[in-house]
């Protein structure tokens, strides 16, 4: 087997087709040529008769995926020219639509950490199962990059502000959390899991959680909905952190310091990017605006200089560039949104025309 195989183990059990991201040293970050992998590979069990169910699990104590390989977009948009991580993103973002519209279920473990890229292979399944092991986030905005895989679509559904408070902090969230904010749907005690996997070699999805699966713990965002709520419904990353600064909850005073330690551009391409995303409505509208917004980032300052100060370096003091958000001007984040023309993603782009809804062509 050559390296990229061994990134993603691929086998079948009895009526169950898994994938396992193996490489629990990087915290099964995914390459390029995982995507790949995984791509060919459900194209193959979409068409196999045997194949009834798809399993997706990661190798390794510590997690499902970290998320994607940012220490090579890091060098790319550094020293390269950028093609490298736009390539990598336009398939990324293609599996993470086709994972939404699979027509077998999918079955997704987001068992331990599941960040960033290990979202978009997880959160949108058909079939998402958190354990109370799980520790799910985006946390972009800490490295001068904004959500994406799907994210802004995701946490612009989630109820009342939670969504923009998570895609801003970065925070992480446990297993009921994920359940109320719509990044799973069932739990299952990490315990159960082997029993749980076996038997879906056998069994129907439906049957096998239903052994298994648990009421969710009680999370801790569902009793913050009073500040997250009152807060994050501000049109501003300004006027956001004006009001956790001013609420007078423990909780509320954090969140704006760790805002205050994001990258500013980050934060506010990110509110633009929430906000457009819940009038967008497909998830596929939203991965072509999340393509336009990451294809810019690889020209702008933060994103190379928060890899470096958290992955490269680790130095943990980045210096952002505009260093305020009073500095980060509307046309700043409107670059961001700026139509790519022929390199457009284009997931979202219509069908050709039928031929019952072709125009009609004029005799001359």
């Amino acid at each position: 087997m050559t390296g990229n195989e061994d990134a993603v183990l691929l086998h079948t059990d009895g009526r169950a087709a898994r994938l396992v991201l193996n490489r629990p040293r990087a915290l099964n970050a995914l390459n390029h040529a995982m995507v790949n992998r995984i791509d060919d590979a459900l194209t193959a069990w979409e068409h196999d008769p045997d194949v009834e169910t798809v399993v997706l699990t990661g190798a390794g104590e510590r997690g499902l995926c970290a998320g994607g390989d940012i220490r090579a977009v890091h060098d790319d948009a550094r020293d390269g020219d950028g093609k490298a991580s736009a390539a990598f993103w336009r398939d990324e973002y293609r599996l993470n639509a086709r994972i939404a519209g699979y027509p077998k279920p999918y079955v997704a473990v987001m068992d331990g950490i599941v960040m960033g890229g290990g979202v978009g292979v997880s959160a949108h399944g058909g079939v998402r199962v958190v354990t109370e092991r799980s520790r799910i986030a985006m946390p972009e905005t800490g490295i001068g990059f904004v959500p994406d895989v799907g994210g802004t679509h995701l946490l612009g559904r989630a109820p009342g502000e939670l969504g923009v408070h998570l895609a801003l902090t970065g925070a992480q969230i446990g297993a009921g959390d994920a359940v109320l904010c719509g990044f799973a749907d069932h739990y299952v005690p990490s315990v159960s899991l082997p029993r749980f996997l076996a038997e879906l070699a056998d069994l129907p999805v439906r049957e096998a959680l239903a052994r298994h699966e648990q009421a969710p713990p009680q999370g801790e965002l569902a009793a913050a909905r009073g500040w997250i709520d009152a807060c994050y419904a501000a049109g501003t990353v300004e006027e956001i952190v004006r009001r956790l600064l001013a609420h007078g909850a423990p909780a509320a005073a954090e969140a704006a310091g760790i805002l205050l330690t994001r990258s500013p551009t980050a934060l506010k391409v990110t509110l633009a990017a929430l906000h457009r995303a819940r009038r967008l409505g497909s998830l596929q509208e939203v991965l072509d605006q999340e393509y336009r917004v990451s294809c810019a980032a690889l020209t702008s300052h933060d994103l190379v200089e928060g890899v470096r100060a958290q992955i490269v370096d680790k130095d943990r003091a980045p210096r952002w560039s505009p260093a305020t958000l009073a500095e980060v001007a509307d046309t700043d984040v409107e670059r961001f949104f700026t139509p790519l023309g022929t390199q457009e993603l284009g997931l979202a782009e219509p069908p050709p025309p039928t031929r019952a809804s072709a125009p009609a062509h004029r005799r001359g």
